[in-house]
């Protein structure tokens, strides 16, 4: 997970290709643009088996989740809420509204809740709605 400034100064080709050499096979990238990356990135990333993940949020229309769903090679990173990542608590009606909402829409792509997933209760919960959870926040303070 990074951000596309320092990906673009190492250069995106360059990029791809080490991560395939070293064995990622996977980025979060927040803010490369979807149509960016459809449009000038997709094959670079196809070519070296690298999938881009890309957000989700209780803002996203349908329309553009549909639209993220067609370009997913990996899975959808749902953004459970606009809080900081890794605080405890539950989810809210919305939250759980929100989940529904995605998962009623039955994307091709797998699902997976990340923000607020800081224990083993919240994991579960979240995959609960989901084909998972991301603990990264947890996980580095561990």
């Amino acid at each position: 997970m990074g951000y596309l400034n320092p990906v673009m100064q190492y250069g995106i080709e360059n990029f791809c290709k080490k991560c395939q050499e070293i064995g990622i096979d996977g980025t979060i990238i927040p803010d490369l643009p979807l149509e960016i990356y459809e449009t000038e990135y997709k094959e670079i990333f196809v070519e070296n088996s690298l999938s881009n993940i890309f957000l989700v949020t209780p803002q996203t229309s349908d329309q553009r989740i549909r639209k993220i769903d067609s370009l997913s090679t990996g899975f959808i990173y749902m953004v459970s809420s606009s809080s900081t990542t890794g605080l405890k608590g539950s989810f809210n009606e919305a939250q759980i509204s929100y989940f529904d909402r995605i998962r009623k829409m039955k994307l091709g792509s797998k699902l997976l809740i990340g923000f607020g997933i800081s224990d083993k209760d919240s994991f579960e919960k979240a995959s609960g709605f989901a084909n998972g959870a991301i603990i990264g926040s947890a996980f580095i303070k561990a």
